[in-house]
């Protein structure tokens, strides 16, 4: 199938132990223009998930080292809300579907499957994530799309890792107004800060790539009290 002019591919992890499976479902959508990744466990899958935006996450319920409710919960857990998860398994009682959701998954396909559904599924979801106007965050030239955990700023791609994204996040959806230093620890580490100043490092990792490349600081120190994103310094 030929590529659209224009049109931007999806980006998928695939999270499934089985290989000949993995191997059939890239043989099917590579052809539809899809980008895949792809793990083999849940631990693998989890820490992709957090540190590579994707479009779509399609995840196997029996995975080695974290099982598929499992991910959902510490990846849901972890911030990330809105990447669509689609949960394959060949579990298909209503009890095994009500708990798939309650885990933060967002449709469900039994296997075995047809890979033209596969696809149809994928579109779905993908259409409906990115019908939400609301997840896009922008402060000036900056944006954070809050579905595909992309960052840009004039344009240009920022790599942050789970830490930053955090911290922009929350900077950006409360900004111009100061979010406390108490406030984004919390967000970091619950109730059990680490010792010393290691919001501090973060920050300032997370202004050598929001700011130092460029000409204006968008992200500013308020003495004593905490950190606010805007254009202006006041």
């Amino acid at each position: 199938m030929a590529h659209v002019l224009g049109a931007e591919p999806s980006r998928v992890l695939i999270v499934e132990d089985n290989r000949d499976i993995c191997g059939n479902i890239a043989a099917y959508l590579e052809k539809h223009c899809y980008l895949l990744d792809f793990a083999y466990d849940g631990i693998s899958a989890l820490h992709l998930a957090l540190t590579h935006p994707f479009d779509v996450i399609v995840l196997d319920l029996m995975l080695p080292g974290m099982d598929g409710l499992s991910f959902c919960q510490k990846l849901r857990a972890e911030g990330n809300l809105d990447t669509p998860v689609l949960m394959l398994t060949a579990r298909d009682t209503l009890d095994d579907k009500i708990k798939g959701f309650a885990a933060g998954a967002d449709d469900y396909l039994v296997k075995p499957f047809a890979l033209q559904e596969l696809h149809a599924r994928l579109q779905a979801l993908r259409k409906r994530n990115r019908g939400r106007t609301d997840n896009l965050l922008t402060v000036g030239d900056l944006t954070l799309n809050r579905s595909t955990r992309q960052v840009h700023r004039a344009g240009q791609r920022i790599e942050l890792n789970p830490a930053g994204m955090k911290l922009l996040q929350r900077l950006m959806e409360e900004a111009p107004s100061v979010v406390t230093r108490d406030a984004l620890e919390t967000l970091l580490w619950a109730d059990e800060p680490p010792d010393g100043d290691a919001l501090r490092s973060h920050m300032y990792k997370l202004r050598q790539a929001i700011d130092r490349p460029f000409e204006r600081a968008l992200i500013h120190t308020v003495h004593r009290i905490g950190y606010r994103i805007a254009e202006g310094a006041e």
